[in-house]
C-alpha cells in the first residue's frame, strides 16, 4: 500500500521492534504457553484500548453482534477485540491496520489461539479501505480515530463498506470541553503532531454528514477515569506508564472524553 507521511509516522509509533518477543515473554511470565495461548491469556497483551475486554464486550452487546456477522475492525491493532468477538459470538472479523507489524504479529497470535478460520488481517489505510462497497454488516472502531485528521473521509469510507442497514460501533477518545490534550506523550501520540481529536459535537456532525444515522451515544468518561486510576501495569505491547498518566490528567482537566456509540447506514 502507498502510505502518507502521517500514516508512516503512525506505523512507526505503534510498530516498535521486538513486539513478538515482548508478548511471548509476558505470556510466559503469566504462566501461559506463548505458542498455544487462549484468547483469555492474550487479554493482558492485546486489548490496546481503555477498560480492556470489558469495554469490548459492552460495545458488542450495544451493537448486537451475532454469529455470522461480517465485521471489519478498522485500526484493529493486534486483533484483541477481533479475537474476542470471534470467540464469544462466532462472527467473522477482518482486522484492517496501517501498522504492518501489528498485522504480522496479530495474525501469528490468532493462528496460535486457533482462530485463524474466523479472524484475518489486512494491512491498509482506513482512508482507502481495500474492500468493495457493502462488504460488511458491522464496522468496529476502538480507539482507532485519534491519529486520523480527516474524520469526514474516514466515516465516508466506513459508510461505503457497510451494507444498507449495516452499523458502525465505536469506542473513541475525543477532545474535551476545555480543548484537546496538552500533555504528551499519550497512548496514541508521542507529540501533538500525531494527535487529531475532535470534540463530540464535531464528531457527531462528521458522522451525520457521512450518511450515518445515530442510534446510541454514551459517555463513558467516568468509567474510563476509574479504570485509569486503578491501572497498575503496562502491557508489553502498549505505551509507557507516562502516557496513561497523561491521559488520566487530560480527562481530569476536561481535555479528553470517552464515548461509545452505535450508528447505522440507512436502508434508503
Amino acid at each position: 500500500m502507498n502510505r502518507t507521511p502521517l500514516e508512516r509516522e503512525v506505523g512507526e509509533h505503534y510498530g516498535r521492534e521486538g513486539l513478538e518477543e515482548r508478548i511471548s515473554s509476558a505470556l510466559r511470565a503469566a504462566g501461559a504457553d506463548p505458542f498455544a495461548p487462549s484468547v483469555e491469556d492474550l487479554h493482558a497483551v492485546d486489548q490496546l484500548h481503555t477498560r480492556g475486554v470489558r469495554a469490548t464486550l459492552e460495545l458488542a452487546r450495544l451493537a448486537g453482534v451475532a454469529p455470522g456477522t461480517r465485521v471489519l475492525d478498522v485500526g484493529g491493532g493486534l486483533g484483541g477485540p477481533a479475537r474476542t468477538l470471534a470467540s464469544e459470538f462466532g462472527c467473522r472479523v477482518v482486522v484492517l491496520d496501517v501498522t504492518e507489524e501489528f498485522c504480522r504479529v496479530g495474525a501469528l497470535l490468532t493462528a496460535r489461539a486457533g482462530l485463524g478460520d474466523l479472524v484475518s488481517f489486512r494491512h491498509g489505510s482506513a482512508l482507502e479501505i481495500p474492500f468493495p462497497d457493502g462488504s460488511f454488516d458491522l464496522a468496529w472502531t476502538q480507539h482507532s480515530s485519534m491519529n486520523i485528521p480527516d474524520k469526514s473521509r474516514l466515516y465516508r469510507e466506513i459508510r461505503r463498506i457497510l451494507r444498507p442497514g449495516g452499523r458502525l460501533a465505536m469506542h473513541e477518545i475525543l477532545a474535551g470541553p476545555s480543548g484537546p490534550p496538552r500533555r504528551f506523550p499519550l497512548p496514541w501520540a508521542k507529540t501533538p503532531a500525531l494527535s487529531h481529536l475532535l470534540p463530540p459535537d464535531q464528531t457527531r456532525d462528521a458522522l451525520s454528514r457521512a450518511g450515518l444515522r445515530e442510534l446510541a451515544w454514551q459517555d463513558v468518561t467516568r468509567k474510563t477515569e476509574a479504570w485509569l486510576e486503578s491501572r497498575q501495569t503496562t502491557r508489553p505491547s502498549g505505551p509507557p506508564p507516562e502516557a496513561f498518566a497523561n491521559l488520566l490528567q487530560s480527562i481530569r482537566e476536561g481535555r479528553a472524553v470517552v464515548v461509545q456509540a452505535l450508528l447505522e447506514r440507512p436502508t434508503s
